[in-house]
C-alpha cells in the first residue's frame, strides 16, 4: 500500500497526473507446507532445476494461472507444475504433432480459411473466435487466471473433441486416402490463431509451434487476433458444447458401471429442454460415446427431479429458527419457482443467491444431470450377444494398433495379420472384418483356433 502511496504522490506532485491507471497485485509465494519460502530451509525447489526439469512456460503458468495475480496467497508445489506439462503443455504439443503428422505424410501445404463447411470445422472456428474474444475481455481486466482458464478449457475442445472426432478426416478414406484438406486448413488456422492468443503465456512453446507451422516467423511479432477473422455461430457452440459434457457424463457412467467404451450399446437417450435442436450434432455424441441411436426428448418425465438446496450459510442469520422449516419443506419439495428465479417455501421468499438448484436423476446408475439442470442423458446398459461381439472386434482393433506401435510401424504401412483366438462367438466377431481391416490397414486377416484372448502376429511384406 505504501508503494502505491508513494508512487502516486511523486506522480501528482511531479506531472499532476496518476502514476498508472492499472496495477496487478500479486500475493504471496508459499511453500507447499503453507511456510514462507526460505532460503535456509530451502523449501522450494530452485527455478533453474524447474526449467530443466518442465521447463520455464510450466512455471509461468502455473503462476499467471493462479490466484496469486488476483492478490491471493499461493503454495507452489512441484506436483503442481507437473500437472501444468500434462494438462497444458503436453495436450498442446501433441495437437501440433497430430498436425504435422498426418499434413507431411499427405505433402498438404495448409493455408489460412474458414470456408468449411463440416460441422466439425464450423464448431472449431466459432470456438476459437469466442476463444479470442473471452481472452480479449479477460486480459483487458488484467485477469490473467480467466483468461488461463479460458485457454485451458479450449485446449480440451481442441484435443478431446476436435481432434478425437475427427482422426478419419486426416487419416483419408479407410486409413489409406489423402486426409481431408478442410479438415488441415482448418485445423491450420486454428493453430496459428491459438498461438498468438497463447503467446503471453507460454512465450517459449508457441514461438515453436508457430514457427513451425509458418515457416519461421517469430508468434510475438504478430498481431493479436481479430474477431473479424473468424465466423461467429454461438448456437452451434453451445450446442455442440453441451453434447459435449452429455458425451462426458455418458462416460462416466459407463465406467461406474464397469462398461469399456469399445463395447457398443443400443442406444443413450437425451431428454430435457431445447434437446430437439441437437438433431445436428447427436451423431457426433453416439459415435464418442459408442451407441447405436440417440434419441432426443424434451420430456424429462420420471427420469429426474428438480431438487431445491438451500443455503444455509445464508438464511441462518436472515430467518433464525425458521431456516429449519425451509429446510424440511424442500427435502419435501414444498416449494414454488417465481418468475423472476426467487424460492416461495415455508412463508419465505429465497432469492438466487440463497439456494442451488439441482436436477437428480432417479436411477443414478443409467441417468446423469447436465449442469444447465434442464437435461439429463440416459444409457440404455442392456447387452446382447450382436453387441459384445461387435465389442470384441473393437477391442481386437486394440490390440492389433498396439501391436504396429510396437513394431514401429509407419503410419500408411499395410500388413496381413495372422490372428490366434477362439472367442466365445468367433463369427460374431468375423461379421465386423471388414471394419477391422480399414481400422489397421490389413490386407488379409486369417484366423486360427487359439486362447480366449487373441495373439496377433504381423506380416509387413
Amino acid at each position: 500500500r505504501g508503494w502505491f502511496y508513494t508512487l502516486h504522490v511523486l506522480a501528482g506532485a511531479l506531472f499532476d497526473r496518476p502514476a498508472f491507471q492499472n496495477v496487478i497485485c500479486h500475493g504471496i509465494l508459499l511453500a507447499e507446507d503453507g511456510n514462507k519460502l526460505s532460503k535456509r530451509l530451502r523449501n522450494y525447489t530452485e527455478p533453474t532445476e524447474i526449467f530443466d526439469a518442465q521447463g520455464s512456460d510450466a512455471l509461468r503458468w502455473y503462476l499467471m494461472s493462479t490466484n496469486i495475480v488476483r492478490g491471493g496467497d499461493t503454495r507452489i508445489s512441484d506436483s503442481g507444475i507437473d500437472d501444468v506439462t500434462r494438462q497444458v503443455l503436453i495436450p498442446i504439443w501433441n495437437a501440433y504433432s497430430f498436425f504435422t503428422l498426418y499434413a507431411n505424410v499427405d505433402g498438404h501445404k495448409a493455408v489460412k480459411r474458414t470456408n468449411s463447411p463440416h460441422l466439425l470445422d464450423r464448431y472449431l472456428l466459432a470456438k476459437t473466435r469466442s476463444l479470442v474474444e473471452q481472452t480479449t475481455n479477460a486480459l483487458d481486466a488484467y485477469d490473467l487466471p480467466g483468461a488461463a482458464s479460458e485457454i485451458q478449457a479450449f485446449i480440451d475442445a481442441l484435443n478431446n473433441w476436435y481432434i478425437r472426432r475427427s482422426r478419419d478426416r486426416f487419416w483419408g478414406p479407410e486409413g489409406g486416402g489423402e486426409g481431408d484438406p478442410d479438415a488441415y486448413d482448418t485445423l491450420y488456422t486454428v493453430l496459428t490463431t491459438f498461438t498468438r492468443v497463447a503467446a503471453p503465456f507460454l512465450p517459449m512453446i508457441m514461438e515453436e509451434i508457430y514457427g513451425g507451422l509458418t515457416g519461421g516467423d517469430s508468434v510475438h511479432l504478430q498481431s493479436w487476433p481479430d474477431l473479424d477473422e473468424l465466423p461467429e455461430n454461438p448456437d452451434l457452440v453451445s450446442r455442440m458444447d453441451q453434447i459435449r459434457e452429455a458425451a462426458s457424463m455418458a462416460l462416466r457412467l459407463r465406467e461406474d458401471a464397469g462398461l469399456r467404451v469399445r463395447l457398443p450399446l443400443s442406444s443413450a437417450t437425451i431428454a430435457g429442454k431445447e434437446s430437439s435442436k441437437l438433431t445436428e450434432v447427436v451423431q457426433l455424441l453416439a459415435e464418442e460415446i459408442n451407441v447405436h441411436e440417440i434419441i432426443l426428448t424434451e420430456d424429462i418425465g420420471d427420469l429426474a427431479n428438480l431438487s431445491l438446496r438451500p443455503n444455509g450459510n445464508l438464511l441462518g442469520p436472515r430467518l433464525g429458527g425458521d431456516v429449519q422449516k425451509v429446510f424440511a419443506a424442500a427435502k419435501q419439495g414444498d416449494w414454488t419457482l417465481l418468475p423472476d428465479d426467487q424460492i416461495a417455501i415455508a412463508g419465505h421468499t429465497l432469492s438466487p443467491e440463497e439456494y442451488e438448484l439441482a436436477l437428480e436423476p432417479s436411477d443414478t446408475v443409467t441417468t446423469a444431470s447436465l449442469r444447465s439442470n434442464e437435461s439429463v442423458v440416459v444409457l440404455d446398459m442392456e447387452l446382447t450377444p450382436a453387441l459384445e461381439a461387435e465389442g470384441a472386434a473393437r477391442d481386437l482393433i486394440r490390440t492389433i494398433q498396439q501391436a504396429r506401435k510396437d513394431a514401429d510401424l509407419e503410419v500408411t504401412d499395410r500388413i496381413e495379420v495372422q490372428i490366434n483366438w477362439s472367442p466365445t462367438d468367433l463369427e460374431g466377431v468375423k461379421a465386423h472384418e471388414e471394419v477391422i481391416m480399414a481400422a489397421v490397414l490389413a490386407k488379409r486377416i486369417s484366423w486360427l483356433p487359439g486362447e480366449p484372448q487373441p495373439v496377433v502376429k504381423l506380416i509387413t511384406n
